[in-house]
Parts: structure tokens; C-alpha cells; sequence
């Protein structure tokens, strides 16, 4: 008994690693810090990532009993990125500055250690956070044929509840990507002067199937909750296969760029590969949940 606590003990000082190096929030004094935690916590990003979309979700269900769905949405949005420091936007920012142009793989690793935004940089950052605001409120916004049965049928309110699903679990799947690139490619960058050095060493199979069921655990409970509802659990399976399938898209293309420009990961394109699969696991989940027509 006394080992199997001693066990879980652990493996929540784990999580809490995780937590502290993927968000502001802070972890208990007793947790303490080991670099070589780093590399174990791997398997819990994607736990994180429900704690960001949970955060991200409350904040849009809070704003929306007082504003129109754009403002619920960019105060969501804020919400997450001020909880993770805008670590994975910054990622982003730096690998469309570095690999935005036709430069050598030298030089592109160099760009990504300036800490200045470039016009690449800029526009991609702007791109991706006006596309997934432009995603969300369209979920969130009720069609012109919804607007007639709003008050009877309560569109609004279910559209709310999928759209905060689609937070949770596009946070959740899109944090398995770096995981899954840590395993396939090597670390492109100096290992010994890496700034997160556990993070540069491969992780493993173990690892990496524990990150899948860490967030295919996410999925059943989602499962359960809107079966326990009595809402259409099809639609969540549909809208689940569409954005493995998205997701899937989004790491072949990472893994094709990097292995191309870079020869393997950094921090940064681990960064740029969460929100690129993010966003286009949104993109997914809205071709499913709330279509055109």
C-alpha cells in the first residue's frame, strides 16, 4: 500500500511538472523541481492541454451571459493565452519567422533564438489567432434557419456547450503532436545548450502511448457526460474521427517541413505543430458539429 502511494505520489508530481512548464499556474511547495522530471512529463501534456481548454471554456461560458459571441470568444482566447504565457504562439511566431523564407537550415535556427518578431512572424501569428476566433464564434452563432427556434429549442445554449467541448478537447489532442515529433525526429539544435535540455532527448514508445490514453481518456469522459445528458453521442464520435484525421494532416505536414529544413524539432516548431493542429482540429470539429448547410 505504502509503495502504491508512493507511486501515485510521484506520478502527480509529474502532472504538476507539466503543469508549471506548460502554463503560469503555480504547484504545491512539496513538488518541488528535478530537469530530468521534464522528459516523464511528457506524457501529461495532453492533460494539461484539457486544463487549458477547461479554463478556456469557463471564461467563454461566463462572457457570453454578458456579451454578443465575438467578445465571449477573443475573452477566451486571452484567457488561454495569458495562462500559458503565450508559450505555443510564440513557437509559432518564431518558426513562421525562420522558416517563412528560403533560408539555410543555419540560418533558420539562428532566427528562431531572436527574441524580435519579424513580418512572417507577424502575419502567421495574426493569421492563426483570427482564424480560430473566426472558428469558434461561427460555432458559437446560431444560422439564420437556427434564429427561429432559438428561445424554443435552446440553440444557443447547445451550441455554447459544443463549443466549449471543442475547446477542451482541440487543447487536449493538439498538445499529443509535439509529443508524437519528439518521438519521430531528433533535436535539430545545439542538445547541450537547449533551453528545456530533457525535452531535446527522444521520448519514448511508453511515453508516447501513455500521452494516447491521457487523452483518449479525455474523449470517454466527454463520452459519458453527453451520454449521461442524453445528447448525440454520434456526433462527438463523428466530429472526434474528423479531427484525428485533421490532426494526422497537420503532423505529417510538420514532420515532412522539419525533416526537410531542419533535420528535427526545436522548441519553437514543437510550439508551431500544437497550435497548427489546434486550429485545424477546430476547423474539423465545425465541418462536423455546426456545418454550412
Amino acid at each position: 500500500m505504502t509503495r502504491w502511494f508512493s507511486a501515485l505520489r510521484h506520478e502527480l508530481r509529474i502532472f504538476f511538472t507539466a503543469l508549471q512548464f506548460l502554463t503560469r499556474l503555480p504547484v504545491p511547495a512539496w513538488v518541488g523541481w528535478q530537469p530530468q522530471w521534464l522528459q516523464s512529463a511528457l506524457r501529461h501534456f495532453p492533460l494539461v492541454g484539457a486544463v487549458v481548454g477547461a479554463w478556456g471554456a469557463l471564461v467563454l461560458a461566463g462572457a457570453a451571459l454578458w456579451w454578443p459571441p465575438a467578445v465571449a470568444v477573443v475573452l477566451s482566447m486571452a484567457a488561454t493565452v495569458w495562462l500559458t504565457g503565450a508559450f505555443h504562439e510564440d513557437g509559432w511566431a518564431d518558426s513562421c519567422d525562420a522558416l517563412g523564407g528560403h533560408v539555410s537550415r543555419e540560418r533558420a535556427l539562428a532566427i528562431m533564438k531572436d527574441s524580435r518578431i519579424g513580418a512572417y512572424g507577424a502575419i502567421g501569428l495574426v493569421l492563426m489567432l483570427g482564424l480560430k476566433a473566426a472558428v469558434l464564434v461561427s460555432l458559437l452563432t446560431p444560422r439564420l434557419q437556427e434564429l427561429g427556434s432559438a428561445e424554443t429549442s435552446h440553440v444557443r445554449q447547445v451550441l455554447l456547450a459544443w463549443t466549449m467541448m471543442a475547446l477542451v478537447w482541440c487543447h487536449t489532442l493538439s498538445r499529443l503532436v509535439p509529443v508524437l515529433l519528439i518521438r519521430l525526429l531528433p533535436y535539430a539544435g545545439d542538445a547541450d545548450h537547449a533551453k528545456a535540455k530533457p525535452l531535446a532527448m527522444q521520448a519514448s514508445g511508453g511515453q508516447l502511448l501513455a500521452a494516447a490514453g491521457l487523452t483518449a481518456l479525455v474523449a470517454v469522459l466527454m463520452w459519458c457526460w453527453l451520454a449521461q445528458a442524453g445528447w448525440p453521442t454520434g456526433t462527438l464520435l463523428q466530429a472526434i474521427g474528423h479531427t484525428l484525421l485533421a490532426m494526422a494532416i497537420g503532423t505529417a505536414l510538420c514532420l515532412r517541413t522539419l525533416r526537410r529544413r531542419l533535420g528535427g524539432f526545436t522548441g519553437d516548431t514543437l510550439g508551431a505543430s500544437q497550435q497548427l493542429c489546434e486550429v485545424l482540429a477546430l476547423l474539423a470539429w465545425l465541418s462536423v458539429v455546426h456545418p454550412v448547410a
